[in-house]
């Protein structure tokens, strides 16, 4: 299961949360590149390792172990994992741990009870991935598997009204090529493949993970949007979720065998490298991801592809050939472009041509911004769920603001004021 960002998570002492005034500019400056360097390793090796491994673990003589039982344990772990946090958060103290979790999880039964879709979704995406890299090489399947970028594209136009610049549609549509002539080639029969392994049902699974996983993040997103949970909780949640669904799914699917052979049948320590990789990766890179901007998130996809190809070709003796090179270059150029920021003078242009919608008034000069109550979505910071003319617009930080004596001086508020249309976007600088 994918674990939350932490994002959404209150501020950490550590090097992250030092403030500015806290270091020298050049120390600072240094301590913040070491922080993006180290998120863009550990974003790449786990993305990378983590298909290599259940690759690894799937082709391996001998008993073939029960994937539903390996998602369940991964969903365990994490939930342990986060509840051990808590505990240290809670500097130890059971009583305030127990009066904690019965507050978040049972009191506020609405919060807990939102994240059951996106659980079962993120179940069913992390048994897809099984089938799809037991039936597709891995580096076939992790460049296919960036079609999720287009599907949460997708849900994000549909579901969030968000907009996408030209060049971001047009790297969707290289995007979308790029996998087609990897498919290709792999259709093709690009290599030797073993006898047990169907292409076909590869990138079926492979597909309805990306659809899956684009639908599971847009929604997650779109209904904690203003939630005031920690990461470490809503990974709890989800963790509990995730469990109570995998049961039903193993159940469902592999109920007599696992009864037959035990909960454990084939596990090696190459399997349990692939349960710990997925249940503690995803937390290690939901603590990590908030130091890395969109750009070193696309640079990170982009050596993970290239770092699964090398390794495939060293473990598993995967053959490159010019269709899937043409292919996977597209794809990595694709996921670059993607990631590039939008021009904030563009946006303001555009919104200020308008001439109707929502007023959206300059913070006078001299005067203190007023609290923000900004919802974060990437690198862009959308406030469409505020009323109409109830927002107005801080020059020095580029963001929307809610002005606490807006209802009693409506009228003195928006002389000389500009206005920009409902759920306009502006760029985080």
């Amino acid at each position: 299961m994918a674990a939350v960002g932490a994002g959404g998570s209150t501020a950490a002492a550590g090097p992250g949360a030092l403030s500015a005034g806290a270091l020298e500019p050049g120390t600072a400056s240094a301590a913040h590149r070491r922080l993006k360097y180290i998120s863009l390793a550990v974003l790449v090796v786990q993305n990378a390792s983590l298909i290599l491994s259940i690759r690894y673990a799937r082709t391996l003589p001998g008993d073939r172990f029960f994937a539903t039982t390996a998602v369940v344990m991964a969903e365990v772990l994490k939930g342990l994992t986060c509840l051990l946090l808590l505990f240290a958060q809670k500097r130890g103290n059971v009583k305030h741990l127990v009066l904690f979790l019965h507050e978040a999880v049972l009191v506020q039964y609405v919060d807990t009870l939102k994240l059951a879709v996106p659980s079962l979704i993120y179940t069913l995406q992390n048994n897809l991935q099984y089938v799809a890299i037991s039936n597709l090489p891995a580096a076939t399947f992790q460049v296919t598997y960036q079609l999720k970028i287009l599907t949460t594209a997708l849900f994000s136009v549909l579901m969030l009204n968000r907009s996408l610049s030209r060049l971001q549609w047009a790297s969707l549509l290289l995007l979308f090529t790029g996998v087609a002539i990897v498919q290709a080639q792999q259709a093709s029969g690009g290599g030797p493949r073993p006898l047990d392994q169907n292409p076909g049902a590869g990138l079926a699974a492979v597909v309805a993970s990306c659809l899956s996983s684009g639908f599971a993040g847009v929604y997650f997103e779109k209904i904690l949007k203003g939630s005031s949970g920690s990461v470490w909780l809503r990974n709890l949640q989800l963790g509990l979720f995730g469990t109570a669904l995998g049961l039903v799914g193993l159940w469902w699917a592999e109920g007599t065998a696992v009864a037959t052979r035990g909960f454990f049948f084939g596990y090696t320590p190459a399997v349990w490298g692939v349960v710990l990789n997925q249940a503690f990766g995803g937390l290690l890179v939901a603590v990590v991801v908030k130091y890395a901007d969109n750009i070193l998130k696309g640079f990170a996809t982009s050596l993970s592809i290239v770092l699964s190809t090398v390794a495939s070709i060293r473990l598993f003796g995967f053959h490159v050939d010019p269709l899937f090179a043409l292919g996977a270059g597209l794809v990595i150029g694709a996921v670059y472009l993607y990631s590039l920021p939008r021009g904030a003078a563009k946006a303001i242009a555009s919104a200020s041509a308008s001439a109707s919608g929502p007023c959206v008034h300059q913070q006078p000069p001299g005067q203190p911004p007023p609290p923000q109550l900004s919802s974060h979505h990437g690198d862009l910071i959308t406030e469409s769920f505020l009323p109409k003319c109830l927002v107005w617009e801080s020059p020095s930080q580029q963001s929307l603001h809610l002005h606490k004596d807006t209802l009693d001086r409506t009228p003195q508020l928006f002389r000389n004021d500009r206005c920009l249309p409902v759920g306009v976007q502006l760029p985080v600088v």
